[in-house]
């Protein structure tokens, strides 16, 4: 009977993710990575390579999701940090492990940098069209505004906690969604609309 590499790839993958966000890179243990996939040990190592390079193959099918499951629209910056701010709250393991990135591996990889470049010139062409403020950079609107989708993640008891006896109730999140939603709205509206 003949192996299935692609699934077996994707039960590692899915492993992986579940312990890097809960333990972090150096916290993470391969052998229970292993037996949550129900895979050898050495399979990681040969599909992967090594620990770090397995983190960022989980971190870059992440944002691939991430970025398919909420598509990017500067034309409609709050519906869009609204579809995002959602998608976080759905995933919480998602910003646990772009924090343990951020701790643990700052400025390695490029994973999400040129979907950034991306967004930044779309962001510049609704810019030119009179739909965002041209007086903000673009670079710094886009990190202001995933900045506000994120914001709810270092609150005590948050959603990216992952503590359930102290999670948000549903009407503190709308609340909070909103008021990021409108943030946005206000960041953007071109002087004199």
């Amino acid at each position: 009977m003949a192996r299935d590499s692609s699934a077996t790839k994707a039960r590692l993958l899915d492993a992986a993710f579940a312990e890097f966000a809960a333990y972090g890179i150096a916290g993470a243990r391969v052998d229970r990575i292993a037996v949550a996939a129900q895979a050898n040990k050495r399979l990681i190592y040969v599909y992967y390579g090594n620990k770090e390079q397995l983190f960022d193959a989980v971190l870059q099918r992440a944002l691939e999701t991430g970025s398919e499951s909420v598509p990017f629209d500067a034309e409609d910056l709050p519906r869009y940090v609204g579809a995002v701010f959602d998608h976080l709250v759905a995933r919480p393991d998602l910003m646990r492990l772009v924090q343990w990135k951020q701790l643990e591996r700052p400025g390695s990889g490029d994973a999400g940098a040129e979907s950034y470049r991306v967004k930044i010139a779309a962001v510049e062409r609704a810019q030119r069209a009179g739909l965002i403020d041209p007086a903000l950079d673009p670079a710094d609107l886009l990190t202001l505004v995933m900045g506000l989708a994120q914001a709810w993640t270092g609150a005590p008891g948050g959603p990216a906690a992952g503590v359930p006896e102290t999670a948000w109730p549903a009407e503190r999140l709308a609340r909070h969604r909103e008021a990021v939603v409108e943030s946005v709205r206000r960041l953007i509206r071109p002087a004199g609309a």
